[in-house]
């Protein structure tokens, strides 16, 4: 069975500006060795990370959104999973990879998702930790 994948804001601003380990994750998905999954406020929120604290202008983001939106599927959320961990935002998240049948969420965010390690038979994991499941 393939892996079905949701990436954290954090690792697809990592991977498509700065490239790396974060990179290598989401290229998974580009060549289909994955599937990657995401949402309209997981998107929302890229955006508006690489206009407000990365300033790009909206044109330049809207690209980086489009060539992400070639490859990974959009799933709709209800927004009513809440307080699943300490800070709201990452909710979309975990409720993303929920609706959408995911196996892995990969991200870097070390003081709430990672600490979960598991939620709902969904594994929660790093970067360098997915990858060394292709290698």
């Amino acid at each position: 069975m393939r892996p079905i994948v949701v990436y954290d804001t954090n690792i697809l601003i990592s991977g498509m500006v700065w490239g790396g380990t974060p990179y290598d994750c989401i290229k998974l998905a580009m060549t289909d060795s994955v599937e990657g999954l995401t949402c309209a406020e997981i998107i929302a929120e890229f955006n508006e990370k690489l206009t407000t604290k990365l300033e790009y202008s909206q044109f330049r983001a809207s690209k980086i959104v489009t060539r992400l939106l070639g490859f990974l599927q959009m799933v709709k959320i209800t927004n009513k999973l809440e307080r699943i961990i300490k800070d709201p935002d990452d909710d979309k998240v975990i409720e993303c990879a929920i609706v959408g049948g995911a196996t892995h969420i990969v991200t870097g965010d070390k003081k709430h998702l990672l600490p979960l390690q598991n939620y709902e038979g969904i594994h929660i994991v790093t970067a360098v930790d997915f990858l060394e499941q292709f290698r």
